[in-house]
């Protein structure tokens, strides 16, 4: 990963984005908001209770001095961002008492940070779930012009490998969209070819993948993944994409050319996408435990402005690296 990670850090330095980390009370959070500004990887803004960001700042010896440290409560834009998220979602029945009460929560004091522009991104999930993480980044900010679903994808690096590009692939969905329908699988396809392209620099070739390569097999389960191929064809004309291809035809040149002679994408793909989440969580799980391989997610794609979600098993240098990848996603937004 770490040539990967090089180019994106030097994107995230050149870029100098504002990324908020709304869980200032974790000291992972303290000690990775002091490496992001050290490393001139991009401002930083850490939410939390005053006294729980100097607890964990004292506890881990960290440096705050050139972060932006906001406790909601404290904040004169709390009013501001409460009578913003009440207009936002007035129509779903929240009242204006309960957007007060609301804009306290860290996590959506930052997206609103982030809708209002005075951030460029947020990153959280040490201490909170995935749900915790998307529901406010989804009532807020909502998808991305042309994007109907915000799904994640895994950055791959296999050591020593030949395919993809020089190990590096995109897998999608393995993280969140449990079983998607053709529309919404061929929109992960799409949205996962912008990521390969806008974050690592590489014309995608996607491959939609399956039991069946080109008709060898018949189920309905089949049927899904050809009807996607063709919607996100149509969609996006230009595109490199090509299904239904099993995993060796799609990465394995003379499978590829065997079972789908004349492919764009057969033998060549370095974006692989997956009916399910089923399928997609145990092969990025596999291929990080059989092939050495690092897996470098989940991260979403697909929303209006980046917020992206942590392991609750990360350490600060995981959060400094999904730091930069969100500011490389805001970039492009």
């Amino acid at each position: 990963m770490a040539n990967v990670m090089d180019g994106i850090f030097a994107k995230a330095q050149a870029a100098r984005k504002t990324i908020v980390l709304p869980e200032g009370s974790d000291c992972r959070i303290v000690q990775a908001a002091e490496h992001i500004v050290g490393r001139n990887l991009g401002n930083i803004v850490v939410i939390g209770k005053e006294d729980e960001v100097r607890k964990a700042t004292a506890q881990c010896g960290a440096d705050l001095s050139k972060v932006t440290v906001i406790d909601p409560a404290a904040s004169p834009k709390r009013e501001e961002y409460a009578n913003l998220f009440y207009e936002i979602r007035k129509t779903k029945g929240v009242t204006p008492e309960r957007a007060r009460d609301v804009i306290l929560d860290p996590l959506y004091f930052g997206v609103m940070m982030v809708y209002t522009g005075e951030a460029d991104g947020q990153v959280s999930g040490a201490i909170h779930s995935t749900a915790d993480t998307v529901r406010p980044a989804l009532q807020v900010l909502k998808c991305a012009a042309g994007i109907s679903i915000v799904s994640s994808f895994f950055a791959m690096i296999v050591p020593d490998c030949e395919y993809g590009e020089n190990g590096l692939f995109v897998y999608a969905d393995c993280g969140l969209v449990i079983n998607p329908n053709a529309q919404e699988l061929a929109q992960i396809a799409i949205t996962s070819a912008r990521t390969m392209r806008q974050l690592f620099g590489y014309e995608p070739r996607v491959a939609m993948l399956s039991l069946s390569t080109k008709g060898s097999a018949k189920d309905p389960i089949i049927d899904k993944v050809i009807e996607a191929t063709g919607i996100a064809k149509e969609q996006c004309p230009d595109l490199l994409i090509d299904g239904e291809l099993q995993a060796d035809a799609a990465l394995v040149d003379w499978i590829g050319e065997r079972k789908a002679p004349g492919s764009p994408v057969a033998g060549r793909a370095n974006v692989l996408i997956f009916p399910d989440l089923n399928a997609g969580n145990i092969a990025y799980k596999l291929t990080e435990r059989l092939a050495k391989a690092e897996a470098y997610g989940p991260v979403l794609q697909g929303l209006r402005k980046p917020v992206n979600d942590l392991s609750r098993g990360c350490d600060a240098n995981d959060i400094v690296n999904v730091a930069a990848i969100t500011a490389v996603q805001a970039i492009e937004q």
